[in-house]
This record gives structure tokens, C-alpha cells and sequence, in this order.
């Protein structure tokens, strides 16, 4: 991890390079997907209950990725709400195209 970034900006293209692992990016997606449906399902059913299951899919599909497939530290431990604002970030890049999930396609 660089010793001190300060802007977003400049978390932002470290955070892409932290997940330049193709099934780091899938996996980090699908659990975006997943996020994004239970709190939408949380909403329509009005039960919170739902949300419990919010940062076990968050976080769990995240942390396969880097652990056994990207093989660093989630920054998350080190930056968790550029984090967090990065991953929906990411997830919406890839979803409208201007990133792909295999970082060597990325035009960035």
C-alpha cells in the first residue's frame, strides 16, 4: 500500500490496480449485485431483516477475490469509506463499460 495517498482520485486508480485481477473484478460484482438486490428487497418487503445479509455478501465475495484470487489486502482495511465509495464506483464503471472486468482491457 503506497505510504499516504491524498486525494480520491489518486485511491482510485490504487484501488483499480488492487483489483486488476480478472475474478478479483467478477467476484467483487456479484457481490455488488447481491448487495444492491438485498437492499432493494429490504426495501419493497419493508423488513430490515434483509440487510443483516448485506455486508456478509459485500465483504465475502470481495475477500475471496483478494485473498485467494488477487492475493493483497483488501483496502479496505486501510481505506474503508474510499473503499466502499470505490467499489460501487468500480461496479457501475463495468456495468456501463468504461472499465472491463479483465484490467488489461481498462482505457484508463
Amino acid at each position: 500500500m503506497p505510504k499516504e495517498i491524498k486525494t480520491y482520485e489518486e485511491f482510485y486508480l490504487f484501488y483499480l490496480k488492487e483489483h486488476s485481477n480478472k475474478m478479483c473484478r467478477a467476484l467483487h460484482f456479484i457481490g455488488t449485485t447481491i448487495v444492491l438486490a438485498l437492499v432493494v428487497t429490504a426495501i419493497i418487503h419493508l423488513d430490515p431483516n434483509w440487510l443483516i445479509f448485506v455486508p456478509i455478501s459485500g465483504y465475502g465475495f470481495a475477500w475471496v477475490g483478494h485473498f485467494f484470487f488477487e492475493k493483497n489486502k483488501p483496502t479496505s482495511f486501510a481505506y474503508p469509506l474510499w473503499s466502499f465509495k470505490s467499489d460501487f464506483k468500480m461496479y457501475f464503471e463495468i456495468l456501463n463499460g468504461k472499465i472491463s472486468l479483465d484490467a488489461s482491457q481498462d482505457n484508463m
